[in-house]
């Protein structure tokens, strides 16, 4: 009986890894090459000496490692039986989100990470993932059922507490994320388009008055001082050249430079001569696009649209509206990270400090990106009613 189980798991296995879908791996894997590249390059000149900036690759590589076993976990357990944990992953995902704020690590003004031997695992980023499977088992259980603002309340409260946890240690940029992911899911589970847009644009307005109201009559705001500061600079970053508005002035100049063809790898001079702030976490796209040129922007923009769009077939083929729900989940997030980094580079969006997906260093974001890729194959293998 045993040998038997045994012949019918290998058999399961091969079935699986026979139906993955390879574009959307193939087009991760060239995204996660170039991103090791552009990393080496930008931690050039903020290594320790004798580095040569592979410490930050290293890391990066484990946590690129650490992202091929969760790509495995994910891909293999089905995603129907994953549904039945969610109550367990949201309860553990608050416990590590509360964590945070008794033994987390400190820096830039913000309490995100949490030590755990050379790495340092941000909870926010599995609170993507996890947020991602719950609304979505949550969702699919009322299919039918979001056609008025009351339906949406238990949907948005779900989301909302965990969201609160991040926006207070605080990460703004990734409490916007949570929100990006929960419309898009709400969408595809049904709730009504005219519903979605005005609640958008009643929450942008709102909190564009509120930012003003604050600005001239100090009226509170639960944001620092320098996360309401990035949200506005960005439309006037030479008011502020030689302090807020660097960033964002440094960023675009690196991205003009580059031109057609780029200055060449580890030859761009904002990068190289350290103009450019974060240029290995927030701004990565600049290096990019200054030592690559418009040719590698096109390039990396390319692969980019691949997995988006085997991402959006794969939500639309699902056997399941879970499984829609899930994949759409993703989507929505990785778009959310994309276009905001994308746009925070060439200053037409706040700078927000959120990475881009695979490309940007950050262990914990790359293994748990790996991860959400886990799951969209796990609903891609299962998409025909076959008995695995």
């Amino acid at each position: 009986m045993g040998e038997k189980a045994g012949v019918w798991e290998i058999s399961r296995n091969r079935k699986i890894l026979k139906n993955l879908d390879y574009t959307l791996i193939l087009a991760a894997m060239a995204i996660i090459a170039l991103g090791l590249v552009t990393v080496t390059s930008a931690t050039q000149v903020t290594s320790l000496p004798g580095e040569a900036g592979f410490g930050f690759l290293w890391k990066q590589l484990l946590g690129i490692t650490l992202g091929v076993t969760a790509f495995g976990f994910f891909l293999f357990w089905r995603y129907e039986e994953l549904a039945r944990y969610t109550r367990l992953l949201y309860v553990v995902n608050l416990a590590l989100l509360l964590a945070v704020f008794a033994v987390g690590h400190s820096a830039g003004g913000a309490r995100r990470w949490i030590q755990l031997g050379p790495l340092m695992f941000q909870p926010s980023e599995f609170a993507k993932l996890v947020v991602i499977i719950g609304l979505a088992v949550f969702l699919s259980e009322r299919e039918g059922q979001l056609s008025r603002f009351r339906d949406l309340l238990p949907a948005f409260a779900y989301v909302g507490v965990p969201m609160l946890l991040i926006l207070a240690q605080p990460d703004l940029g990734t409490a916007l994320v949570f929100i990006a992911i929960t419309l898009g899911m709400l969408f595809v589970a049904g709730a009504r388009p005219l519903l979605l847009g005005g609640l958008t644009l009643a929450g942008l307005s709102g909190m564009v008055l509120w930012i003003w109201a604050h600005l001239n009559y100090g009226i509170w705001i639960p944001l620092k001082s320098y996360q309401i500061t990035r949200l506005t600079i960005f439309l006037d970053p030479w008011s502020d050249w030689h302090k807020d508005g660097y960033h964002m002035i440094q960023s675009q100049i690196a991205i003009g430079a580059g031109g057609l063809w780029g200055r060449g790898l580890f030859s761009g001079t904002q990068n190289q001569l350290n103009f450019l702030p974060e240029q290995h976490t927030d701004f990565i796209f600049s290096v990019l696009a200054e030592e690559l040129g418009f040719v590698g922007v096109v390039f990396l923009l390319t692969l980019y649209f691949v997995v988006l769009y085997r991402g959006l077939r794969i939500a639309g083929q699902s056997k399941d509206l879970c499984g829609t729900l899930m994949a759409t989940g993703v989507v929505s997030m990785l778009a959310f990270h994309i276009l905001t980094n994308v746009g925070m580079a060439a200053g037409i969006m706040p700078v927000t400090g959120i990475t881009l997906p695979l490309f940007s260093y950050g262990p914990s974001s790359m293994m748990f990106t790996l991860a959400a890729l886990g799951l969209l194959c796990n609903v891609w293998v299962r998409r025909q009613t076959i008995v695995f």
